[in-house]
């Protein structure tokens, strides 16, 4: 996969043809899970079935999407969603772990509240970029998209908005974890994207940018610093 000189995923990574590699390198590792080109498109069509077909739609970033989109959007806000809230529960094997050293992926799970960054898709873009949307997320059915009411500067936003929250029945489903079983994963965990740790890094300086400066993100970075001795 195609990195850009600061570590960002690129966009043109996600064609039919590189996520049939990594699905093949995923059937490899023994994951039975996969969705197939057709399953994951026929999910996105009947997802999107809500949809009028000339709105712009809000997509609502918690993890690497507040930070490396790879999607044309036309406008990017401070956002907040509630009933969900941002928690490393997700098992992860591939891109910045592997199954030698397994990591945690961020994943929306129900409860509480969520503070992140939301990306507007023009109408006339929504096919294209919800495209590459379920090629980067959709691609074992361990997210399920929701359509969620999505806050911006305290209003509601008046298109329609959703985001990709964990499927409890999954496999990868991590369940809730102890912070020092997550700070240690997290600490280990490397492939071929880099550390588990910088994905966590990211992250936590893009809440900074956000205005928040202090919450359970930063309580575990300090934690996988220590741990990484960072």
């Amino acid at each position: 996969m195609k990195l850009s000189p600061d570590g960002l995923i690129l966009r043109e990574n996600f064609t039919h043809d590189r996520m049939e590699t990594l699905r093949r390198e995923l059937r490899e590792r023994g994951d039975t899970t996969l969705l197939s080109r057709e399953e994951q498109e026929a999910g996105r069509q009947a997802f999107l079935r809500r949809w009028d077909g000339r709105s712009d739609i809000w997509v609502f970033g918690y993890g690497s999407l507040m930070w490396n989109p790879a999607i044309h959007v036309a406008e990017t806000q401070a956002a907040k969603v509630h009933g969900l809230h941002r928690a490393f529960c997700m098992k992860l094997v591939l891109g910045r772990a592997t199954p030698e050293r397994p990591g945690l992926m961020l994943a929306l799970d129900h409860g509480g509240s969520c503070r992140g960054m939301a990306h507007r898709i023009a109408a006339e873009h929504v096919e294209s970029e919800t495209e590459i949307l379920w090629m980067r997320e959709m691609i074992t059915g361990s997210y399920r998209p929701a359509w969620i009411s999505l806050k911006v500067e305290g209003e509601d936003v008046a298109q329609p908005a959703f985001t990709f929250v964990i499927n409890r029945a999954h496999k990868r489903y991590a369940g809730k974890l102890k912070p020092e079983t997550i700070a240690k994963r997290i600490a280990r965990a490397e492939g071929q994207l880099g550390t588990n740790r910088a994905y966590l890094y990211r992250t936590v300086e893009r809440l900074d940018a956000l205005g928040i400066g202090d919450g359970p993100m930063h309580q575990l970075c300090a934690r996988v610093k220590t741990l990484a001795g960072d």
